[in-house]
């Protein structure tokens, strides 16, 4: 009896050494994790046989179509290190919902923004939960264009983060962006600057087939579709290789037109 059992336990063993596992790494951010469950392989039961979280089995419910891992009951605080292991039987996998539930929110509060005359961007914060990166956008050519990013610190102390932007002549708009690993996007408050330089200006030379700019600045090419052909920084763009047409460039803070013919 002793060796049937015995025998039973080593195929028991060997069967789970086939078997696979999803590990879900990252910070608990108040939310619980989704699973559809596949049908076990042999018609018995259902693909997944085991969920541990950080290291202990829970007590969900994993014998079903669909389950829910509820780690709200762990005792977890929000920014809390979670490893989830979800082992599943050979020859099924199961699916997860909410992939990036473990990933860090865009939780912060901006409590001020500021831009220098020298276009140095400041910004202070507090309530993050991980690190994402900020996206610096800056409100020109009619929409919000990203100008630069600097990763977050992700404490839910006070946080303070500095960018050196380059300004346009006039009204300057600026504003900082997370956005999750799920699409999720929180935006701070504007911030404005009121640089009193003079306005760029540009001509189009027809015999060096050359866009010169009175000064450097961020550019951005677009044919008459509406498609950029040509984006970056500097004082003259090269437009011998532009096909014939009409084109928009959006230049320091305006948008002008010209024909290559």
């Amino acid at each position: 009896m002793k060796q049937l059992v015995l025998s039973a336990l080593l195929v028991f063993s060997a069967a789970l050494s086939w078997a696979g596992s999803i590990v879900l790494e990252g910070r608990y951010q108040s939310r619980n994790i989704f699973v559809i469950n596949a049908p076990s392989q042999d018609g018995v039961g259902y693909c997944v046989y085991e969920v541990t979280v950080n290291g202990q089995v829970t007590s969900d419910e994993i014998n079903s179509q669909a389950f829910e891992i509820d780690l709200s009951i762990l005792n977890l605080r929000a920014g809390d290190a979670v490893t989830c292991v979800i082992k599943h039987k050979e020859g099924c996998t199961p699916k997860i919902l909410n992939p990036g539930v473990l990933e860090p929110a865009p939780t912060f509060e901006c409590k001020k923004i500021e831009c220098a005359p020298s276009g140095l961007l400041t910004w202070e914060t507090t309530s993050e939960m991980g690190k994402l990166a900020f996206t610096i956008q800056q409100f020109k050519w009619n929409k919000w264009v990203n100008v630069g990013e600097v990763m977050g610190n992700g404490t839910n102390t006070a946080n303070r983060y500095s960018f050196q932007t380059n300004l346009n002549t006039g009204l300057n708009k600026f504003r900082v962006v997370q956005k999750s690993y799920e699409g999720d996007l929180r935006k701070s408050q504007e911030c404005e600057y009121n640089n009193p330089a003079t306005a760029l200006t540009f001509t189009y030379d027809k015999k060096a087939k050359a866009i010169n700019f009175t000064g450097t600045t961020a550019y951005e090419l677009s044919n008459s579709f509406g498609q950029i052909v040509k984006r970056g920084v500097g004082n003259s763009i090269d437009a011998n290789t532009l096909p014939k047409g009409e084109y928009y460039i959006s230049y320091d803070n305006t948008v002008g037109k010209f024909s290559k013919k």
